[in-house]
Parts: structure tokens; sequence; C-alpha cells
């Protein structure tokens, strides 16, 4: 279920409500090549949230990547096709459990426009609180970046390179039948991560998108097992991953990032333990 308070016009905040069905992370879990473990009552791990609370649009309200158009809601027109989840913070403050209903409040924080080295840029902030037994269980700061579509001779931004002093290091894949499953788990439309003519002749990628979110999964999930649960957590995206390419995982300390094949790095982040 979702409802809106509008303010002049303009949507401000949303609430849904919906039940963390524990088949769905469950069947996450299996598309990572885990075991499924998760049943009613188990503890969610950080950021299964994502599974939940669909929006689901009819074609029409649909823009031409597969999101859900733009302007009549929490995210205004900026008159920029191409959008990208540049980053996010969490704040852990209780367990969500699976099996059990949970409601979602957001609300539009920011958004402002700006000229960039590369064309004119739109940055979006939403805030997202999620609540279960009446308990305020996460806060999440969603941030994200629209941008014009690339031109044929505009330089390509250099990447960064990534760190090489981790203390751990994992190698994770991805292919298109992976981003796939994360999509349709997610409810996520957007065709870069699916439709590979799309992602390289409209969007200019090299291939299919891996996900933002899916990265940052990985290193949350990593954080949590090296050093224990979450208390807060922040990922900011560097440069996107391809289906094609294998990305290892790194951490030293709390600083976790992402680096590619060919060293430049994906995506960094930090992780903050929960105190006892």
């Amino acid at each position: 279920m979702r409802t809106v308070a509008a303010m002049n016009d303009e949507t401000t905040r949303e609430i849904q409500s919906d039940v963390m069905d524990p088949a769905r992370a469950a069947a996450f879990q299996v598309a990572m090549g885990q075991e499924a473990t998760i049943a009613d009552g188990s503890v969610l791990p950080p950021f299964f949230h994502q599974l939940y609370f669909w929006w689901p649009r009819p074609p029409q309200g649909l823009g031409r990547d597969g999101h859900p158009k733009v302007g009549g809601g929490l995210i205004p027109d900026l008159g920029l096709p191409r959008r990208m989840w540049a980053g996010g913070r969490l704040r852990f403050a209780d367990a969500l459990r699976a099996g059990a209903p949970a409601e979602k409040r957001s609300e539009l924080e920011s958004a402002a426009s700006k000229a960039g080295r590369t064309g004119p840029l739109g940055f979006v902030t939403l805030r997202h609180e999620i609540w279960q037994d009446g308990r305020l269980c996460l806060t999440e700061w969603q941030d994200l970046v629209y941008r014009e579509d690339p031109s044929a001779d505009a330089p390509r931004p250099q990447p960064p390179k990534a760190r090489t002093d981790e203390t751990e290091r994992r190698e994770v894949a991805f292919d298109s039948t992976f981003l796939f499953r994360y999509s349709a788990l997610t409810f996520n439309g957007h065709r870069i991560h699916y439709d590979l003519d799309y992602a390289r002749d409209v969007e200019g990628y090299a291939g299919l998108v891996v996900h933002g979110p899916l990265l940052a999964q990985h290193l949350m999930l990593l954080a949590e097992e090296l050093m224990g649960p979450l208390s807060e957590f922040s990922f900011r995206a560097s440069s996107p991953l391809m289906h094609f390419e294998t990305a290892t995982l790194c951490r030293k300390d709390g600083d976790l990032w992402v680096r590619g094949p060919d060293g430049r790095e994906c995506m960094r982040a930090a992780a903050l333990p929960r105190s006892e």
C-alpha cells in the first residue's frame, strides 16, 4: 500500500507498507550463491529492505529508461534523462525481521541543479525511515544523480585508482542472469541492468551495468561478517562496473571498496560497527 502527502501541488512525503516476505529474502540469498536460511522471524541482513516496498507503475507511468517517470512524485523533473544511484548513508537502530509488516516513510530532502565538467547535473537526496512494530529500525539517505545523454565526442572521465592496501579481499562475479534476478527481486525496471542494446547504444556503457546497491549490498555483508552488526554504513559510487567484469571486494579497518579488474575504484564505503 502506498499513500502520499502533498503541499503546493508537489509530493513531499510518501508512506508505503509491506510484509517482509521471508521467501523473497531467501530467494535473494540463493541468487547470491548462499544457503537459503531466512524464515519467519529471522533477522534480515543489512540492506535487505531493498527487496521490499515495490512501487509498480503502468507502462504509461514509466520513463524511457524503465524507471517511474519523474515529476508528480517525490523526485522533481530536472530535465535530465539519465539516472544513477550515486551513493547513500544508512543508520541502523534496530533489527528488521522477516515475516512481519513494516512501513517505509519517505520524503524529499533536497534537489538541486548544477553545472558539471561534462554538462548539467541534477542532485536529489531522499530520506527513508523503515518502521516495524512501532520501532524506527533504519534511516536511509539515498543520493541520486541525473545527467544528460552522452555525446559521442565527449571525453570520458578517468575513474580513480582503487587502493591496494586491503587486509581482506573477496572476488565476486556478475553476469546478466544475476543482474536480471536482482532487478526482479527489487522490482527495478532500469534498463541499463538488463537491456544490453539500450545500455550500450543509448546511455553509452560498454555492457550491462551492475547495480550500485548490489555492490553496496556485498560490501555491507562483508563488513557485517568481519566487524559484527553495523550501526552505520555509507557508500559512494566512483565508476560503473560491467556485467562481464569480476570485482574485488576490499576491506581495511572500517574502510571498504570495490576494485575493478583494471585497478579502478568502482565504489568506496565506510562501516561503523555497533557498540556493545
